[in-house]
């Protein structure tokens, strides 16, 4: 009885689809937030009767064959990359990126992180640090007399002091991007790590070379769609309990045969 496989795997292919869903209406309030999606397909089949066999003497073909599929199998959860909005915080320290790009910071074991949240802090020392408190490439460091700081599309900080006119270039944000950004090894807290399937990261100004640019007092939402995804999880559960009475047909089904005398 293949069919009590088969639903079994259907069971556990959509509830793995309710926990993609779940994660991301968990992430509806999560700065720079993007979807994910899980991905399925259908496991290999038995071929009883192959398509194309020789049926006759005189060479008829059999022009479909005999081929029983053996259930699904989740194959990726792909993160769906699109801009949320941005959101005004008046706040010096919060950036939003307008287009591709992340912003690179420095783990405490030396390796570089990607992330889109700019909820941006001061560390004790005037370090620009994201909110775990992992400075921000290129580092730049805000004077403790500084009035107030200004961070323009292209990354450059400034610092106003109350005994001068001109502001004080204190150094440039860059922004990193990706061939293949979905390649991207998520590892909580809004960061990403680089793989060999999201390619090298490349580094540039922002504003070149494909790159979004940065705006100052903004942070970018979370880009989950809280309709689609209510739809998705209605149609995984429809979906699961479709499978389950898949199962229950096939132990009546096994029962009925128990009982032949």
């Amino acid at each position: 009885m293949r069919a009590l496989e088969i639903a079994a795997s259907g069971m556990t292919a959509q509830q793995t689809r309710v926990e993609v869903i779940s994660n991301n209406l968990a992430n509806m309030s999560t700065t720079g937030y993007s979807p994910r999606r899980a991905e399925f397909a259908d496991l290999h089949y038995q071929q009883l009767v192959r398509p194309g066999t020789i049926n006759a003497a005189d060479g008829t073909v059999l022009p479909v064959g005999v081929q029983l599929g053996l259930g699904v199998r989740p194959t990726a959860v792909s993160v769906m990359i699109s801009q949320g909005a941005l959101s005004a915080t008046g706040n010096d320290l919060d950036l939003a990126i307008e287009g591709e790009g992340y912003l690179e910071v420095r783990l405490p074991d030396g390796r570089s992180a990607y992330t889109r949240d700019g909820s941006l802090k001061l560390s004790p020392d005037g370090l620009i640090v994201t909110s775990d408190g992992f400075p921000v490439e290129p580092e730049v460091t805000v004077p403790a007399d500084a009035k107030s700081i200004s961070i323009n599309a292209e990354g450059e900080v400034y610092a106003y002091f109350s005994d001068q006119v001109q502001p004080q270039l204190l150094g440039q944000f860059t922004l990193a991007g990706f061939t293949n950004a979905k390649g991207l090894e998520a590892m909580g807290s809004n960061l990403f790590l680089e793989t060999a399937a999201s390619g090298a990261s490349l580094v540039a100004t922002p504003g070149q070379d494909g790159l979004g640019t940065l705006r100052q007092g903004y942070l970018e939402d979370s880009s989950v769609d809280a309709v689609k995804e209510v739809t998705d999880l209605i149609e995984a559960q429809r979906g699961y309990e479709l499978n389950s009475k898949v199962i229950t047909a096939a132990d009546q089904m096994l029962g009925a045969t128990a009982q032949i005398r």
